[in-house]
This record gives C-alpha cells, structure tokens and sequence, in this order.
C-alpha cells in the first residue's frame, strides 16, 4: 500500500462538521497536524471547522490547541510547526439544521472552488442526510468533492439502506468515505502485507492447516459517559457489525488481483456474503450475550453498568458479545471463527489468534504442539509465531518459543495513528480502506438475524464480573470444539 508520507496531497479544503466535538479534538486535528509537521500537507490546504457554537478563528484555535496539548505527547508538541499549522485553521459558525448557515460555508468556500473538497460528518448518523442536503443546496457539491462518515452507519439493515439512499442523491459512490479506522492501523495493513506479500503463508491459510481463528476486541474502560448512547446500541451494533468483521474479511478474503480499492473491496465482500446466517434458535448455541457488573480492574473499582447514568435498571442491553462464526467457503469450510468484544475486560487488547492444527502424529511427548501465530493490534502492534524448540538439558521436551516481530522495534520512525493515513487517503481519492455500500449491507443482513433472534427467543445478557473476560457461557461457546481463549491456555502453560 502507498505511504502517506510517500507523496504530498493535492490542493484541499476539508470541512469538519462538528468540529468542536470529541473526535475531532482527540483525533482528527492532531492527524491534520501530524501530516503537517511531516511536510505532507500542500501550502493550499484549508482545513475548516464548523460546529454551531458562535467562535471566532481565534477562539477555536486557543480550544484546539488546550486539547492538542493533552492529546498530543509533549515530546510531539512543536510550537513553531503548532504555529504554522494553526494558519490553516478556519472556524465557521454552522447550525447545521439552518439551511442559511451554509451561506457562510459558501462564502469560505467559493473562492477555490477547483480544489479537492472533503466533508467530514463527524456527527451523529441521524444529522447525515441534513448536512448532505444542506451543503447540496447551497452548491458546494463538485466534482473533486468527497464526503466521510463515521460509524455506526445505521443500527440495522433498513436504517443503513435509508443513509445510503440519501447519500447517494447527492453524492455518488466514488464520492462517499465510510469510515472505519481499524483498517487505518498499520498491523491490520500488515495483515494484508504477511497474506498477500510473502509466499510463507499461503500455503497454510485454509482448512486443511488451520483448526481455528480468534479475534479479541477488549476494551478496559466501561461506557464511561457514552451510557445514553450504547444502551440503545450495544456492542453487537457497536463492534461486531463493523470492527470485527472488517478484521474478519480481511483475515480470510481471497488474494485480490490488485491493490486496486475496488478488486479489495470485492473480494471483502465475497467473504461477507460466504458467512453462514445465525438464524432461529441457533443464535442460543453460537452467540453469547454478557453485561458487566460491579468489579474491579487493578485495583480500581468498577460500577456496574446497570449504576451508569441514562442506564435502566433492567436494562439487558449487552457489553460484551462471543459469536460462533463459519465461512461457508472451499478455503475455509468447517474452520469455526470465534469473534468476541466487551467492555470492562482485564485490559485492553486487540488480536487475532490463528491455531494450526498439530502434528499428525507426534514423536515427542508434548501435550499441546499447536503453533500459534499472534497478530497484536492494541495496546502494542506485534507479530508472533509460536513453534516449538527442544528445552535445555537431557530430556528430549519440546518448549514453546516466540519468533516475535515488534513494529516498533523494527521501524524506527514514528508510529501513524489511523487517522493520519484516513484523512490523506480521502484528500488522494483512495477509497481502498474504506467500506463499499454493498460492504454495509452485507453485514446488516448477517447482523439483523442474531438481533431477531436475541429477541425471539428472550436471550439475556448474562452478568460478568468487570475485570474479568467475560460470562462463563462464552468458555462453553469456545469448548464445544475442543479450544479454549487465548487467556485460557495461556494460563495453562
């Protein structure tokens, strides 16, 4: 894949609505400065913040910077290069459901209107179609225009086809960014560069070699003060739909015949519409559903989610999410793919765990000879291939060891964050990590029938100590094909 840092970007204005907000204080500015310092932004870029607060230029500036200072290592902080970028910071004043407000965005706009133009909608879904509209009828659409949008895209299949529908009557396909900044991280594009870049592997990556798949999303923090929010979304809406699938796709997809963003994308979605629905009473078998409650993480005392405020107290809206999933493919029929995220869980950790089936027959007596290959995402970014070695001394006893790769060992330059290559991939007009409609679909049409069925059949979300991996079923889950989670045997050895 290219390097954003290979090649300046054209000439841009990239418009952040909800600029005063969260993500793009925490993230996407400090993305747009990191660019900057690294000489990879064009003189005539523009980035321009409309939010509905009234600001001036230099009031969003003193905010952003109060931020970039808390979000930002000091060590990463320069006040001169700081100094400068701040020079291509724009505040607009935008109620972006008062279709005048857009005049003062065409004022700022019309003067370059050749140039690359991005909308950034980092807002709730529902405001979607109105900035789409609005910014539609006030002209600003071009040809060199793009539009990004953060997840969810929608919470099932009918609201996600609705946002697609609107979008698309002002923008076309080419145009729309669907956002998903897993795939911005430099491990999963690793993925694809271990798959696809090195003969190694290929040989091994499919049924007859692999006995099963894990990929862990966890997060330590709770809902925090988002708990309004997720409990009318939960994590299967939250991180399954989108987060999880995306690394499944990319795991398991065939080798597209090019980089090309549309020959990955068509092969992400083949995959897609290979897994096999959870529908009926399966969901009881393959799924299950958890909900954190009061605990502690080292040390510290954790509420229990029901205690979040804007929560209800019989509330059954899940944290945590184990699935059962099957690719019904010639690669990788009979493989099961165990997907599992929550919340509250002992640390923070995203992984995926490919098990290769043992020996055949062994000449050792070793109980477990099942190399392992580990791909880190979070917290650090790493590779780790377990095989086995005879110990030291004069028994003939294999020990498993590590053959690591640590990223940020073996590429001394500074780590991107996701954001960093998100942003310039857009301005470029490479929409190659980013989610093709049919993407979206097919993953609602996978998701909405575990929905349906949590709900015919009354499934609840079974209570799990916070600080631990979760409800006693999701061990079940996973134990029924002789395998366990990476936590699991890991304390075993």
């Amino acid at each position: 894949m290219e390097n954003p840092s290979d090649t300046q970007l054209p000439p841009f204005d990239l418009v952040l609505f909800g600029g005063t907000g969260d993500l793009s204080l925490r993230k996407l500015l400090p993305a747009l400065y990191f660019r900057h310092h690294e000489a990879q932004l064009p003189e005539q870029g523009r980035i321009i913040c409309a939010a509905r607060s009234s600001h001036s230029t230099e009031e969003f500036v003193a905010i952003m910077e109060e931020a970039a200072k808390k979000y930002i290592k000091p060590e990463e902080f320069h006040p001169d290069t700081w100094s400068t970028f701040c020079q291509r910071v724009l505040y607009v004043k935008v109620d972006i459901t008062v279709q005048e407000d857009y005049l003062a965005l065409a004022e700022v706009l019309g003067s370059y209107p050749d140039r690359v133009r991005v909308f950034y909608l980092s807002t709730a879904p529902g405001l979607f179609s109105r900035i789409c509209s609005g910014v539609n009828e006030a002209g600003l659409v071009t040809e060199n225009s793009r539009v990004a949008l953060e997840k969810p895209l929608g919470r099932d299949l009918k609201s996600a086809l609705d946002i697609n529908d609107e979008l698309a009557e002002v923008f076309n396909e080419k145009q729309i960014y669907r956002i998903d900044h897993y795939l911005g991280k430099e491990t999963v594009q690793n993925l694809m560069a271990l798959r696809f870049g090195n003969s190694l592997f290929e040989p091994l990556w499919r049924r007859e070699h692999i006995r099963d798949v894990q990929i862990t999303i966890a997060e330590s923090l709770g809902v925090e003060g988002r708990a309004g929010y997720y409990d009318q979304t939960g994590a299967l809406r939250d991180m399954v739909q989108n987060h999880l699938l995306q690394l499944l796709v990319i795991l398991t997809m065939e080798p597209p015949i090019s980089i090309n963003p549309d020959c990955v994308r068509d092969e992400k979605i083949k995959v897609l519409r290979s897994l096999k629905p959870i529908i009926g009473k399966d969901v009881t078998k393959n799924t299950v559903r958890g909900q954190y409650k009061t605990g502690s993480i080292n040390g510290k005392s954790i509420a229990s989610y029901r205690d979040a405020d804007g929560v209800p107290p019989e509330s059954n809206t899940e944290t945590y999410v184990a699935i059962k999933a099957e690719i019904e493919s010639w690669r990788w029929k009979g493989v099961p793919f165990f997907l599992r995220t929550g919340k509250s869980m002992p640390e923070k950790r995203t992984e995926i765990i490919i098990n290769f089936k043992s020996a055949p027959h062994s000449i050792f007596e070793t109980p477990d000879s099942t190399n392992r290959l580990v791909i880190r995402l979070q917290p650090e970014e790493i590779i780790k291939l377990q095989i086995f070695a005879k110990g030291r001394g004069d028994a003939m006893r294999l020990l498993p060891v590590n053959l690591d790769i640590d990223f940020n060992e073996a590429f001394k330059k500074r780590q991107m964050i996701a954001y960093e290559r998100l942003l310039s991939d857009m301005i470029r007009g490479n929409q190659t990590l980013f989610n093709h409609r049919d993407e979206v679909t097919t993953a609602w049409k996978w998701i909405d029938p575990i929905i349906e069925g949590w709900a015919e059949y009354d499934v609840p979300s079974q209570q799990y100590t916070a600080g631990t991996w979760g409800p006693p079923a999701a061990s079940a889950l996973i134990a029924r094909d002789d395998c366990g989670w990476a936590e699991e045997y890991s304390d075993a050895e």
